[in-house]
């Protein structure tokens, strides 16, 4: 069986956890915080980050992209499980535009910042969050849930009418922010109906059970009627 090395709020790690259980993949999960940099795991990667697959005989599978990449070469869907990147090359491309949105912009301009204010500083103990960092990630949230319900607003999932990894992506992220409180769901749009619908499928429910000591869940985390 493959292992995973992940953190349970790290939201590429949550993105790999949801497309391997889409494809009813069994992977064994291990917990790292990599912000902690124990010298074990930088033997494996040293850039401190996760997902890392570990899966014999290749070597480790480090990064987000590699691990996609991997999955679908060697746990592609088989009969009736959909692919979550579509052979039209139109449809592909829309599925890489939008990923391209979430890992590049969402991450770095809102999950990023409130991971590291909210969960990493507090590990470390290196000081309290900073207000105003934790206002401008909410105001950048803001612009990025507007825009993703401008798209909903004219189809069923992401990218079209199948759902696909760009789905997965958001939808990482998304359960990241409502981990920690940061989604205002009566002003959510469009996403709202959306996220419904993605955290009832069975690959979703896994997440909703994960905890961080020390930091419990919103109310509406694992709530499917929120």
């Amino acid at each position: 069986m493959p292992q995973l090395l992940h953190h349970k709020l790290d939201p590429s790690s949550r993105l790999i956890r949801l497309m391997l259980a889409e494809y009813g993949v069994d992977v064994g999960l291990v917990d790292v915080a990599p912000w902690r940099r124990d010298p074990d795991f930088l033997e494996i990667n040293p850039a401190a980050s996760v997902p890392v697959m570990l899966d014999e005989p290749f070597p480790p599978i480090v990064g987000i992209l590699a691990t996609i990449a991997h999955i679908e070469d060697n746990f592609g869907p088989e009969g009736h499980i959909e692919a979550l990147l579509p052979e039209n090359a139109g449809e592909k491309i829309e599925v890489w535009r939008l990923l391209e949105w979430v890992l590049l912009k969402l991450g770095p301009e809102v999950t990023a910042y409130l991971l590291e204010e909210k969960l990493i500083k507090r590990d470390l103990r290196s000081g309290a969050p900073e207000p105003s960092v934790i206002r401008i990630a909410k105001a950048n949230l803001t612009e990025h849930l507007a825009y993703f319900s401008w798209v909903l607003a004219t189809r069923r999932w992401l990218a079209g009418d199948t759902l696909t990894l760009a789905d997965f992506a958001l939808a990482a992220h998304i359960s990241v922010l409502d981990y920690m409180g940061d989604i205002a769901w009566e002003k959510a749009g469009e996403i709202k109906d959306w996220y419904a619908r993605i955290k009832s499928r069975p690959a979703f429910r896994p997440l909703l059970g994960d905890r961080i000591v020390g930091m419990p869940a919103s109310t509406s985390y694992a709530d499917l009627d929120f």
